[in-house]
């Protein structure tokens, strides 16, 4: 079943892509290798929740925002190649906005792994690091970046 099919199943549309908020680009391909830059929470375009994971934000709606930032990552691989030539997920990198003591970043992140497991099946298993962080852009309690493979056709 392809990538865009499961999104279908699981109900996923994909947001537009968020315009990036100081010089960069959302994402950028190194051969067969698409680099997403870091994408916030955004829900309906908004970042709706702010604050550290561990005092403002609790663990379960920390996974729910990195499932969105992982929704949002989808949403610009498919502007820049077409979510269906994703060959596999190679690594997810997640920042964790933490309170003082909160050290379960990894059960955060999970969120965004989940979500590409679902949507990849087994070409969704990825290296992985979750990072507790001080502060992230605009207040958000979570970011997610990837890198994936894109399959090797002529159109790509």
């Amino acid at each position: 079943m392809s990538a865009s099919q499961r999104l279908t199943d699981l109900g996923i549309v994909l947001p537009p892509v968020a315009p990036p908020t100081a010089i960069y680009v959302p994402a950028k391909r190194a051969g067969n290798l698409l680099f997403t830059s870091g994408q916030m929470p955004y829900e309906d375009g908004v970042l709706r929740t702010t604050g550290k994971v561990g005092a403002e934000v609790d663990v379960v709606r920390a996974q729910e925002l990195a499932r969105a930032c992982a929704i949002n990552a989808l949403a610009v691989i498919d502007k820049e190649v077409g979510i269906d030539s994703v060959a596999e997920v190679i690594k997810v990198l997640g920042f964790v906005s933490s309170a003082d003591g909160f050290t379960d970043q990894p059960a955060v992140v999970n969120g965004a792994s989940a979500l590409f497991e679902e949507v990849f099946g087994a070409a969704g298993q990825h290296a992985r690091s979750a990072v507790g962080m001080a502060e992230l852009p605009m207040g958000a309690p979570v970011e997610v970046e990837v890198i994936v493979r894109i399959e090797d056709t002529p159109e790509n």
